[in-house]
């Protein structure tokens, strides 16, 4: 699995007149916990977009005061107008201490539907899962190599094996194979013309029927 190893540097002074002079030199509060410790840091924001600013699911290497420490990223505060960020929360990774994750999800196989003009949507990017460090992995598959167009694949069909939970909603729909607005037109269309041409055939028979009737 993928790691970002970056550098962090502790925060002595905390409050909110820390925080601001965190800032005010270019740099970004953080906050690590989940081990024996509470450690506040700043880091350079441009040390971690490769971490923030990514689908995948990546780890955290991070150095501080001579001790490295894994761990995955929790929580990020944007600000609310430029997007900037103000500060990230990080989770140590204990050796048999579970944490919670979300993993994102991949296709496997290649759908029958979408050989037939289906339209392959995903709804559901990320899983949550609990697990224990030794376990993590970076992606949870999704076999649609079975999907025919109308079906769905929902969460309880990832494969996932014993030392992974998942947390989220198994009837959660994962992806689903959707007819296009083109060919729901067009068969759409075909249907109106088929009803059509089956309502002139049988006002052709009931016409034939009060001819002969006036004949006789």
């Amino acid at each position: 699995m993928e790691a970002v190893a970056f550098t962090g540097q502790i925060r002595t002074e905390l409050g909110k007149k820390g925080t601001k002079a965190i800032r005010k030199e270019g740099k970004t509060p953080c906050v690590l916990y989940g081990g024996d410790q509470i450690i506040h840091f700043s880091i350079d924001v441009k040390d971690v977009k490769t971490l923030v600013y990514t689908p995948d699911f990546k780890l955290a290497e991070i150095s501080i005061d001579g001790a490295t420490y894994k761990c995955i990223l929790k929580e990020i505060q944007f600000h609310p107008l430029t997007e900037e960020i103000r500060h990230i929360d990080f989770v140590e990774l204990v050796d048999g201490q579970k944490v919670n994750v979300e993993i994102p999800i991949r296709f496997k196989g290649s759908s029958p539907g979408e050989k037939v003009g289906g339209k392959l949507y995903q709804k559901l990017r990320r899983v949550k899962v609990k697990t224990t460090p030794d376990y993590l992995i970076d992606e949870l598959l999704v076999d649609v190599s079975t999907l025919q167009m109308g079906q769905s694949v929902r969460v309880k069909d990832i494969e996932v094996d014993d030392n992974l939970e998942i947390l989220s909603s198994m009837n959660i729909p994962v992806a689903s194979v959707e007819v296009p607005r083109a060919l729901r037109s067009a068969k759409a269309g075909e249907e109106a013309e088929a009803e059509g041409e089956e309502g002139e055939e049988s006002t052709g028979e009931e016409g034939g029927g009060e001819e002969s009737a006036a004949e006789e």
